[in-house]
């Protein structure tokens, strides 16, 4: 866990799925002060925290900003004062850049680098251990480094090879980061994540669409072929592997974070094997509406559809120690059933969004 001398910190991106989970887990598991930057944006939720207690609840701190507010940033680093930065905040929906490119580049290119000027303004007023305890972690994908082939695998050394507009502004965010430390002496670190899936994601992504189309009755949409392969990360596990980096990771150095160790094969699977694992659970949990593969439709694919992500997170397990705790058969029974748990919940920020389920992402 962090370092007993960090107190505040602060996450951007905090009502989003992975930040939100790295909010509730520092509230939960840690004393220190959590500031929350995050726009509230449409997939922004805050509904998490109401599984916390009273007491943890007190050393949440919300500020609403948008990072691409240059001054608002920096006031915002100003009054949190932090030990630690966790950059999560991103817009990260693929087929959204497809439709709008604009926010992607204003929130994921813009907003970084106002919050790379405010930590750096920030960290050289720092002092003693304070100043040498100092990160700024910068949370990224694995997306950045393009499509693979049948073989292979993505790692720290991979060169980059952005394919949409999405994995393009998270790749420039990276190098402004690396360039922030290489140029100025920032303390940073990075991350580079697979999928993650879990509670609490917005329903736009592929695993919590499918789960609320099969139980609807709706058809299933599955992209082209069926047979682009991601490889999965629990967002729990992701959350630990982030705190340990931060705690441990070495300055200016990055860590790819994949779901499984070994060969990669516990981890990757086809679209069409997920949407058939998410059918199989429900024929399981909902019989009324077996078989649900029935459902499934093959439509157009997405434009410019990368066709493999993996990932080889050696760096992480051998360095750090890190491993994923939950395979994918675990996590995604519990994700399946988390959302079964919570439709209400998946009706309300669909609602508050504007959003009904309808596919984005077909422009050309």
């Amino acid at each position: 866990m962090l370092n007993p001398s960090i107190r505040r910190v602060l996450v951007t991106g905090g009502a989003g799925f992975i930040g939100g989970a790295v909010v509730r887990r520092l509230l939960r598991d840690t004393q220190v002060d959590v500031f929350n930057l995050d726009k509230l944006g449409y997939a922004s939720d805050l509904s998490g925290l109401q599984t916390l207690q009273t007491e943890q609840l007190q050393r949440h701190h919300l500020l609403q900003v948008d990072l691409a507010d240059l001054e608002a940033t920096d006031a915002a680093v100003h009054r949190a004062d932090p030990d630690l930065i966790l950059h999560l905040a991103a817009e990260s929906h693929v087929d959204r850049s497809i439709d709008g490119p604009e926010a992607f580049l204003s929130s994921n290119v813009t907003g970084t680098f106002a919050l790379l000027q405010a930590a750096r303004s920030h960290w050289l007023t720092l002092s003693g251990e304070r100043k040498d305890l100092f990160r700024f972690q910068h949370i990224s994908t694995d997306e950045v480094f393009g499509s693979l082939g049948d073989e292979g695998r993505f790692s720290e050394t991979t060169p980059y090879d952005p394919r949409s507009p999405y994995s393009a502004s998270k790749a420039a965010s990276d190098h402004l980061v690396q360039a922030w430390h290489h140029t100025y002496g920032l303390p940073v670190v990075l991350t580079n994540c697979s999928n993650n899936y879990g509670p609490w994601q917005f329903p736009e992504k592929l695993i919590p669409v499918v789960i609320l189309k099969a139980i609807a009755g709706d058809p299933i949409p599955l992209y082209g072929d069926g047979k682009n392969v991601r490889d999965w990360l629990f967002v729990e596990d992701h959350v630990d592997a982030l705190l340990l980096v931060a705690a441990k990771g070495k300055p200016g150095r990055s860590y790819c974070v994949g779901g499984s160790i070994g060969d990669g094969s516990a981890s990757e699977r086809t679209n069409r094997e997920v949407v058939e694992a998410i059918c199989s659970i429900l024929d399981r949990l909902r019989p009324s509406g077996a078989p649900h593969a029935q459902l499934i439709r093959r439509v157009d694919d997405r434009p410019g559809h990368d066709r493999r992500y993996a990932i080889n997170p050696g760096r992480i397990h051998s360095e750090l120690g890190w491993q994923p705790s939950h395979d994918f058969v675990q996590g995604l029974e519990v994700t399946v059933q988390w959302y079964l748990d919570h439709l209400q919940w998946c009706k309300d920020v669909r609602q508050k969004a504007g959003y009904t389920g309808e596919r984005i992402g077909l422009q050309k």
